[in-house]
């Protein structure tokens, strides 16, 4: 959910070295190939559908083991996470939404958009198929289904997703622009929508996660909704973060 950067290793200060001695420096590696940027995005939403999804299964065959809150935070914990491992050779989209936002804001190239979602939704798929074969009694492995109307549901998810690109795409172009920042920022609103949002609709924000749970199980009630919107709300977040920057 990260801007890509070129990966960085640590290089020592020393005798011999141009740099005075001292604490280490930061070098830039050559940055990262298509194929590895591929394969951190298929692990990082293999980690974020294997965890979020997963509290849900645990708390419901545990019996409320989990909790809502709980849930919620391992969804924020678990992007915030793969922001910090992985933001540095993919960017950590993990999401087809935040892809195709950063495409459409001008931040992503075009030729990437397609093998970036083929990626995710298969880390996605993976990380069910293994819930799967771990909870085989379960019925839905963590579907996202609307409480209420679709329409009710749609306009969440459209809302929701458009306040996390507004955010990422703020923290990423503003005077504060950390790794850590950008995970704090992005883990803290998917926290937030799970929370208050996770009873109504599910909070997906992210058509990867509603995608896997629902191929595996056969659950494809109100799919539609968690596939279109997200990237809806995508657009409308990056409009707002262009009518703020300019």
């Amino acid at each position: 959910m990260v801007l890509s950067t070129p990966a960085a290793t640590w290089r020592p200060a020393g005798p011999g070295s141009p740099e005075p001695a001292g604490p280490p420096t930061m070098s830039e590696s050559p940055a990262p190939t298509l194929t590895r940027k591929l394969v951190a995005e298929f692990l990082g939403t293999f980690c974020l559908v294997f965890v979020g999804t997963g509290a849900i299964v645990v708390n419901d065959v545990t019996g409320g083991g989990v909790t809502p809150v709980g849930i919620a935070l391992c969804f924020g914990l678990v992007v915030l996470v793969m922001i910090l491992a992985v933001g540095d050779v993919s960017g950590s989209h993990i999401n087809p939404a935040v892809t195709c936002g950063l495409w459409t804001a001008g931040l992503f190239p075009a030729g990437h958009v397609v093998p970036y979602v083929i990626s995710q939704c298969a880390g996605a798929i993976a990380a069910s198929g293994l819930l799967r074969l771990l909870f085989q009694q379960h019925a839905t492995l963590g579907a996202t289904l609307p409480a209420g109307s679709d329409a009710q549901a749609f306009c969440f998810e459209l809302l929701l997703t458009a306040i996390l690109m507004f955010t990422i795409l703020n923290v990423s172009s503003g005077p504060l622009v950390r790794p850590l920042t950008i995970a704090c920022a992005a883990g803290a609103v998917i926290c937030l929508a799970a929370l208050f949002a996770g009873p109504v609709c599910g909070a997906s924000l992210n058509p990867a996660r509603s995608l896997a749970p629902a191929l595996l199980t056969g659950t494809y009630t109100s799919l539609w909704l968690y596939l279109i919107a997200p990237p809806c709300g995508a657009l409308c977040g990056v409009a707002a973060w262009r009518a703020v920057r300019g």
